[in-house]
């Protein structure tokens, strides 16, 4: 039988021998750990959330990976590459990929009866992943994009037809200069989208691929680049690094030289701005953990000095004082658990109340996104719970050693 876990059961579940002073320590402390933790769930679910909802945007947008024409990466100059059907074959054997899609850009301006406003037009074709875009859709619905024709339906940003002043079935004309030429063309809005994402939502629409190719004037096989999705997101680097193995020293058939680039290499801003939030995280979890380790400290030394006595008859009885220590540290990991177990409830009920009723908002201007985002990930909770058991025991270690110094002679005449 393990002695000072049969004592430290019988102290803790013994509703009689908690004394008048002990008892609201012991309440102070248990909700000392349930707050830490609750918090720490909180903002870790928060950050998750936050970084994947604000990463899944950027990538709705701009993919995990861009092939593009080397000078357009290097000068921001628009250049085209032609993609041959070989080498998008080869593109999508690479492991992890998913899939892959061409696109095409240009600017132009659009332009109503009482304003005008510059954009940039993004053309895709049938084979294009619309899911991001479906999903952010408030009005209209996607029309049905082509490589091989035009439509003249283009949809545009919440913000473009609130500035415009442009519904769903609107016409709009847009004029496009290139070359010395200025060339227009009429547009039906078929559906307008909010994404949140400012950079985003202030300038792109989308059209038909064949529509913005031949703005540019590029022949039919050729494209501003393709975009490649992939399945595990942690591996991208990995899937890059083969990417950038099957276009070195690699043209297309008018002599472009290809180059890729990671999400995080094109849109650097945001994604450094997101790894700064992992500082917040660490050091919310590190108060959090003190304000726990805190409470626990006081309140196992109220503990002790209010079981002087049992201490001394346990001495007087041959416990050592090791066997006294690990009594109480029995006994302050009950009150941890406790803690735990109230702070699981409340942070995890908290969370999962945000994601089924969205009642805690944020002005997306500066937030990106209307309404705080959460995400439950039970390994990290696990962690976090035995994270702060193990700390919370360990800083306990030297308090316990206060027993070594109680002499059974007087802690028997203590009262």
């Amino acid at each position: 039988m393990n002695f000072p876990l049969f004592i430290a059961k019988r102290i803790y579940f013994s509703e009689g021998d908690r004394h008048e002073v002990s008892r609201p320590a012991i309440r102070i402390a248990t909700v000392g750990v349930a707050i830490g933790l609750a918090v720490m769930i909180i903002t870790v679910s928060v950050i998750l959330g936050f970084k994947h909802t604000i990463r899944d945007k950027v990538v709705g947008f701009g993919s995990h990976i861009q092939m593009t024409n080397f000078v357009t990466q290097q000068t921001a100059v628009p250049a085209p590459i032609a993609i041959s059907d070989t080498l998008m074959r080869k593109l999508k054997k690479i492991p992890n990929v998913r899939h892959v899609e061409c696109y095409t850009m240009t600017q132009g301006i659009l332009k109503t009866d009482s304003d005008f406003l510059g954009v940039a037009f993004k053309g895709v074709g049938e084979d294009y992943d619309l899911s991001f875009i479906r999903q952010n859709m408030q009005e209209g619905k996607l029309p049905t994009f082509s490589s091989q024709k035009s439509s003249n339906q283009v949809v545009v940003s919440r913000k473009m037809a609130d500035k415009l002043h442009l519904h769903v079935g609107d016409k709009v004309y847009a004029y496009f200069i290139a070359y010395d030429d200025v060339r227009a063309r009429r547009f039906t809005v078929s559906g307008i989208y909010q994404s949140n994402m400012k950079q985003f939502d202030d300038v792109l629409c989308l059209t038909d691929q064949r529509t913005t190719s031949r703005l540019n004037d590029w022949e039919s096989d050729q494209c501003s680049g393709a975009e490649i999705l992939v399945k595990d997101f942690e591996h991208i680097n990995e899937t890059n690094m083969a990417v950038v193995e099957l276009i070195k020293n690699h043209t297309d058939r008018y002599g472009e030289t290809l180059s890729s680039q990671t999400i995080f290499e094109a849109y650097p801003q945001i994604f450094s701005w997101l790894s700064l939030l992992d500082i917040n995280v660490w050091i919310i979890l590190a108060l959090m953990i003190c304000v726990a380790g805190f409470t626990m400290i006081s309140g196992l030394l109220i503990i002790i000095l209010e079981r002087t006595q049992m201490i001394g008859i346990l001495k007087a009885l041959g416990a050592r004082n090791k066997s006294v220590r690990h009594t109480f540290l029995w006994f302050a990991a009950f009150i941890i658990s406790q803690g735990l177990l109230i702070g699981d409830v409340i942070g995890i009920g908290l969370v999962v109340l945000q994601q089924q009723t969205s009642f805690i908002h944020l002005d997306p201007a500066s937030y990106y996104v209307d309404t705080a985002p959460m995400e439950l990930n039970i390994p990290i909770i696990v962690a976090l719970n035995v994270a702060t058991l193990l700390i919370s025991v360990f800083v306990l270690i030297a308090p316990s050693y206060l027993v070594s110094h109680i002499q059974p002679v007087k802690a028997m005449q203590f009262d």
